[in-house]
């Protein structure tokens, strides 16, 4: 099933460009589903979306060698505003669904609410997270205004996406299976998420 959008193309964007420190090895590898995580995340949004990117660090290009959608960082930040924004540079007029490499627990189901409430006369559509009440900036869909914004912010030293969607108007709402937002960032989450998936 492919889902299409009435005004900016939609299309995903997997972030693997962090550097994993806490969790001591690459978190878009690891294994949750039988496959690395990275391949598990691109199969899932596949399943919804006509076109998936592969967003990494410049050095990790040759890691997905196999995979042809990639988006090496092509600006001048760090944290995932380099993946959002170099996505953008590359496709300003697309919108993007965006997801973490961490997010162990992820389904379709999730992706497809989330595709279902978007709104696009908003900057981004986005969960709320079950732990803060906040928006996830990294599991959302950003539209075009949504990343002029960030960018703006960026470059003034706001290095921040989900500070860029507290000032900006955004949908939000709750996710019914909000286990699947759980973040997996360190060795004990890894456990976790893993003893979660095999109960």
């Amino acid at each position: 099933m492919t889902i299409t959008d009435h005004n900016a193309p939609l299309k995903g964007l997997v972030l693997c460009g962090g550097f994993s420190t806490r969790m001591q090895e690459d978190k878009s590898n690891i294994q949750y589903h039988g496959m690395p995580q990275w391949q598990y995340l691109v199969t899932l949004l596949q399943s919804l979306l006509p076109e998936v990117y592969i967003s990494c660090r410049t050095e990790q290009a040759a890691h997905f060698s196999g995979y042809p959608l990639l988006i090496p960082d092509s600006v001048p930040y760090g944290g995932p505003s380099a993946g959002l924004l170099s996505a953008h540079a590359l496709q300003p007029e697309t919108a993007w669904l965006v997801i973490a490499c961490d997010l162990p627990l992820l389904s379709v189901q999730s992706l497809e609410l989330l595709i279902q409430s978007r709104d696009v006369s908003k900057a981004a559509s986005a969960f709320i997270s079950p732990v803060n009440h906040l928006p996830e900036p990294l599991i959302a869909i950003w539209e075009p205004t949504g990343l002029n914004a960030l960018e703006e912010n960026v470059k003034a030293g706001r290095n921040c996406p989900r500070k860029t969607m507290l000032n900006s108007d955004i949908a939000t709402f709750n996710n019914p299976y909000e286990i699947e937002q759980f973040n997996a960032n360190t060795p004990e989450e890894k456990a976790a998420a893993l003893k979660d998936l095999t109960s």
